[in-house]
């Protein structure tokens, strides 16, 4: 059945296109933790909610991966790293011109006040271990500009 002008597609390549189109879409975030466990768990759960995940297990890593893939939206960021540590990071993140700018949203135990955190770290916001996931998800959505609903 031909229609004048329109390409039609198959089934199977609209679902492609599709899915390429919500894969496109969806923000990207940078996990930077050195526990296996966290990261499978919350890319699991974060990409279930919309999200695409990079990873990485330490500050090294994390830098290595912003400078070799795509921009993410935002960074989550686990202070406690080896190799390199999240306060680290930060220095190198905020002396780079084109990562400076990424939002990051710092997960921690270690007990400190967001302001003690952001005197020493700059604009960050603290999400506090044990986490609440769907206070995650709100500190996500503001720092990636998503409505509440979309987060």
């Amino acid at each position: 059945m031909s229609h004048t002008g329109l390409h039609l597609l198959r089934p199977v390549e609209a679902a492609r296109e599709a899915a390429a189109d919500r894969l496109s879409s969806r923000p990207c975030l940078l996990l930077v933790d050195d526990e296996d466990a966290i990261r499978e768990s919350l890319r699991e759960a974060l990409e279930e909610d919309g999200f695409q995940i990079l990873m990485a297990a330490n500050g090294r890593e994390a830098l290595d991966r912003l400078r070799s893939s795509p921009r993410p939206s935002a960074i989550l960021l686990d202070l406690m790293m080896p190799v390199m540590d999240g306060w680290e990071f930060r220095r190198e993140q905020l002396n780079d011109p084109s990562l400076r700018d990424i939002p990051v949203l710092v997960i921690s135990a270690s007990g400190s006040s967001p302001q003690t955190l952001r005197s020493q770290l700059g604009d960050v916001e603290l999400i506090s271990k044990p986490l609440s996931y769907g206070g995650l998800l709100q500190a996500l959505g503001r720092a990636c500009g998503l409505a509440a609903s979309a987060a």
